[in-house]
This record gives C-alpha cells, structure tokens and sequence, in this order.
C-alpha cells in the first residue's frame, strides 16, 4: 500500500509542478487531446476504417500517397506554362494567356474522364481502347482488377490526366498572341479526347508499339513530341504575327514583356518535373532518387550547354535561351530517365541544350514560323532527340530502330490529325482573331480586360512616351 500511496503522491506532486509552470488553457488541451483520440478511434471503429494488416497494404497506400504527390506537381506545372508563356509574349496578350493555361487543364480533366482515359488505358486492341469511358471508379475495364491489391484506379486516372492536359498546354505557346480563344479550347478538346490517348494506348498501354519494344518512361514522345507536332502545325497554319516577318524576309524580333515570372515559371517547371519523370514509376520504390537525380543533372547541363551556345553565337547571354535550355534537357531525359546512366544523362541535356538554340533560329529564320515561346523547339525536337538517346545510352534492349519507328509513327499521326482538327476549325469557327484585335490585344478583344490596368511604366513616362497596355504602342505624352 505504501509504494501505491508514494506513486500516486509523486504523480499528484508532478501534476501540482506542471500545472504551476504552464498556463491555465494549455492544461485544458490535456484532456481535450484525450477526448479527441478516443472519439476519432471510435469513429474509425465504427466505419471500418482498421489500419493495414500487411506489409503489402502498407506499400499500396504509400504508392497511393507517392502518386498523389507526383500529381499534384505535374498538375502545379500549369502554373508553370502559364508563367512561362506570358512572359515570353507581349502584355496586351497576358490575361488571354494566363486564362488559356488555367481553362485547358479544366477542360482536359472533363474530356479525358469522358472518353479519353478509355481510349488510353481502356482494354481493347493494340490500337484503340474500347471501354470505361466516364471513369467510375472501377479498375476492371482497365485491365486493374487486383484492387485493393494495387492502388485504386482513381490515383491512376489523376496522374495520367495531369500529363493529357500537359499535353494542351504546350500548344498554348506556339499559337499564342493570335489565336481565338474559342478555336484554342475545341482544338484542345479534341486532342485531349482522339489524337493523344490513341498514341498513347500504343505504348502505355501494352499496344503495338509497345509490343515492338518501343520505349519511352515518361513522354518525351508520347507527352511532349505529341504537344509539339500540334503546336507545330497549329503555328504553321495559324501563320505569324503581324509584324514578325518583314516584306524583304527580316525576321523582327518580338520581346516578351516580363522575363521575370518568365524565370519563375521555368523553376515551377523544374520542380515539377520532379513529379513528371519520378512519378511515372508509379509506385515509390528505390528507384525513385535515381531517376530524380538523372532528371535533375540532364536540366543543369542543357542550362549550362544552352546559355554557352547562345554566347558563342550572339555574343550575349541570353535569358530565353537559358530558360529554354533547362526545359530542353528536362525534355531530353524524360524518355531515358529511368534507364540511362548518370554521365549518359548529362550528355544527353547537354546535346539537348545546344539542338534547342539551333532549333529555335531553324524554326523562326528558316521556316518563318513564329512560335512565340518556342514551344516546338523544347517539346517537339528535344523530345525527338530524348526518345532516340534511349536506344543510344539505354542500358536496357532498347533498339534505335524501334525508337525512330515510334518517333515517326506518333508523330505521324498527330501531324494528320493535328492538321485535320486545325482546317476544320478554320473552316468552321474560324481560328484567328482580325487583325485590328490582334494589335489591340487579345486580352481587350477577346476577354475585356488588362493584365496591367492603369500601368504606365517609369521609363516611358521619362521618355516623353508611353506603352499602351491596350496596344502595345508607343504613344507621345507631349501636347504639340
């Protein structure tokens, strides 16, 4: 009895002491904290909700957490583009970018639930699937008939659904400062919806290119060529901005008007690419970090190999290219990411780096298509010159061969239907603003609003001038 009498008295003392020491409402949280655990364990009790019985639960629900995770990054990416892209374009044209990048991940979400993922993922031939349209849920006709044994097909649909609107997105820039904002969302539906879950069902779905053992981890091709082709085309038949090209061939250079959020969105984009190339694991295994750290060195050395070109070529460095640089090598090593050795993925962004300078002088100066942001020199080229390096530094049976017969047959699809959807539109609802709207800005004629509303900037005003956040011209301040 005494040492029970001497245990309570040393507890009944300790508590005496604490409550001295600590105010009155933190000794309230003690038993508030006892009420909430017994209350939340009886609830969970209650609705069945017992922890995992195994090590296997265990692992489903941190691949589930591990792709939730990665999806949310991909997904944040969109602020990236649209950081990206206004600030490479003119600011009369921001709040038409901006709505266009944040609409097109809403739009893609609604159109691949309806039919896209079916078409991908859907069981059916090597070509097309042919069931679950309007996702429900259930993994069955998707071939993911082991739930609760894997992850549940909602994670599933999440992650893939980030990387079909990623897919929009890049064609987002290459049209840009032009388009109509309608014609951008109708194409943007149908290439969510047709054109890219096909050529995706071929290989990320067990289909014939898959079978041939074409590879490629994360999309170069599949996400990124894909939105290049379109956007290629897209630029191609939209034609340039008014006053890019002049009469006797000049090419006039158009700055964008804040590199700025410009920087911001590479670095958006950068980390997002964290969640684009790891996740595509699709379970958080150990060769996560591996894959992180190829991703990471393959964007430092197209940096590094871009801003050099650029300087040796211009005798400047130049901003646009190192953003594009680091772009071009996260493009570069998405195909091999998982595959390709440390040294092999910084020669593979370091090549990336240099082929996107070159790239984006082919494009605007050889070609005459005018791709604002260039769009079709990170994503359509670096993504080509990615899928190929698997079958160069591959450490797998990758075969070169097989890399360029997916390389020309996804991209010859989505040049036929890429082109087919661009006429249509054009025929139908028409796919380029007038030209008075198109110098009074997209953002007035299309959407009826400013970016910059009542923004004059210092140095215009001391210059006896100032840009016109409608027009972009420069008007006199001086009464004659």
């Amino acid at each position: 009895m005494s040492g029970s009498y001497d245990q309570d008295s040393l507890i009944l003392n300790f508590m005496g002491w604490l409550g001295s020491k600590l105010p009155s409402y933190w000794l309230a949280c003690i038993p508030l904290s006892a009420l909430i655990v017994v209350v939340w364990n009886t609830a969970s009790q209650a609705q069945g909700l017992d922890g995992p019985e195994s090590l296997e639960e265990v692992k489903v629900i941190l691949d589930t957490i591990f792709l939730l995770v990665c999806s949310i990054l991909v997904i944040f990416m969109n602020a990236g583009f649209g950081m990206l892209e206004t600030g490479f374009c003119r600011q009369k044209n921001a709040v038409n970018i901006l709505a266009k990048n944040l609409i097109v991940f809403a739009v893609a979400t609604i159109v691949y639930w309806a039919i896209g993922y079916g078409f991908m993922y859907g069981d059916g031939n090597g070509f097309i699937g042919t069931q679950g349209f309007f996702f429900n849920g259930d993994g069955t006709p998707y071939g993911d008939d082991n739930y609760p044994a894997a992850v549940p097909a909602a994670i599933n649909f999440l992650f893939q659904v980030a990387f079909a609107a990623t897919a929009a997105t890049i064609v987002s820039g290459a049209v840009a400062e032009r388009i109509k904002f309608d014609a951008f969302l109708i194409f943007s539906v149908l290439l969510v919806g047709i054109s890219y879950p096909i050529t995706g069902h071929w290989t990320w779905n067990g289909g014939w290119l898959a079978e041939m053992g074409f590879s490629d981890f994360a999309g170069s091709t599949i996400v990124h060529s894909v939105g290049g082709w379109a956007a290629l085309m897209g630029a191609a038949i939209l034609g340039p901005r008014q006053g890019k090209y002049s009469s006797d061939g000049r090419v006039n250079a158009i700055p964008g008007h804040n590199m700025s959020i410009a920087t911001l969105g590479c670095l958006i984009l950068w980390i997002g690419w964290f969640g684009f190339n790891p996740g595509s694991e699709l379970a958080a295994t150990a060769n996560v970090p591996y894959i992180a750290l190829t991703t990471n060195l393959a964007a430092a050395a197209g940096g590094v190999t871009a801003t050099a070109t650029s300087w040796i070529k211009d005798g400047k460095p130049d901003l646009s290219m190192i953003i594009n640089g680091i772009l071009a090598g996260l493009v570069g090593i998405t195909a091999g990411c998982a595959t390709v050795g440390y040294f092999s993925a910084v020669i593979i962004g370091a090549i990336a780096g240099i082929l996107v300078v070159f790239s984006v002088a082919f494009f605007d100066q050889v070609l005459k298509i005018d791709d604002p942001v260039g769009a079709t020199s990170v994503h359509l080229a670096c993504g080509i010159w990615g899928t190929l390096a698997v079958g160069i530094f591959g450490t797998g049976e990758e075969s070169i061969v097989t890399q360029l017969i997916g390389i020309l047959t996804i991209g010859g699809f989505t040049v036929v239907a890429s082109t087919i959807f661009w006429y249509a539109l054009k025929a139908t609802v028409g796919i380029r603003v007038h030209a008075e709207d198109e110098i009074k800005g997209l953002d007035i004629s299309e959407h009826g609003m400013e970016a910059y509303s009542g923004f004059v900037k210092e140095a215009d005003i001391l210059s006896g001038g100032f840009t016109s956040s409608m027009t972009g011209e420069v008007s006199s301040t001086t009464e004659g």
